[in-house]
């Protein structure tokens, strides 16, 4: 059954969206883009952010998220794969379909009882609509 669900997925292009969902968050998470109003919205200050950086395993950190993002991958090419003629505008659609039914619903419901800040969810979320987007429009134009 899994052969039959990964017969059309390409890998190589699942390998690219998936370095790219990796960086794409190194970005998103940065000075450069969110990072200081992220910090805030969860509290912390810059420093503390950098003590407890400091006291984790960052390379398992990272691995992890690298490996997250692969999957993420993996899972939009076996589901893009299902709608016929690939195309960059449908991989990205699929991509911010699959958002919207499994990632932002239940990050939002889970954000509304937590009592998650609407903005802190925003800049969460909006990483992985951005990610799933990219990621499906890789996926879609890599014929």
């Amino acid at each position: 059954m899994l052969h039959q669900m990964l017969h059309h997925v390409n890998f190589l292009a699942v390998l690219v969206a998936g370095v790219v969902i990796f960086l794409l968050g190194g970005l998103w998470y940065s000075p450069v883009l969110f990072a200081r109003r992220w910090a805030a919205l969860m509290g912390k200050r810059e420093e503390e952010l950098k003590a407890a950086a400091a006291a984790s395993p960052m390379a398992a950190m990272y691995l992890a998220a690298f490996l997250c993002g692969l999957v993420i991958a993996l899972t939009l090419a076996t589901i893009i794969g299902h709608f016929g003629p690939l195309s960059l505008i449908r991989g990205a659609k699929v991509g911010a379909f699959c958002w919207l039914g499994f990632a932002g619903t239940t990050s939002f419901a889970t954000a509304i009882f937590s009592m998650t800040p609407k903005r802190l969810w925003l800049i969460n979320s909006g990483y992985n609509l951005v990610s799933f987007v990219i990621a499906g429009a890789i996926i879609g134009a890599w014929k």
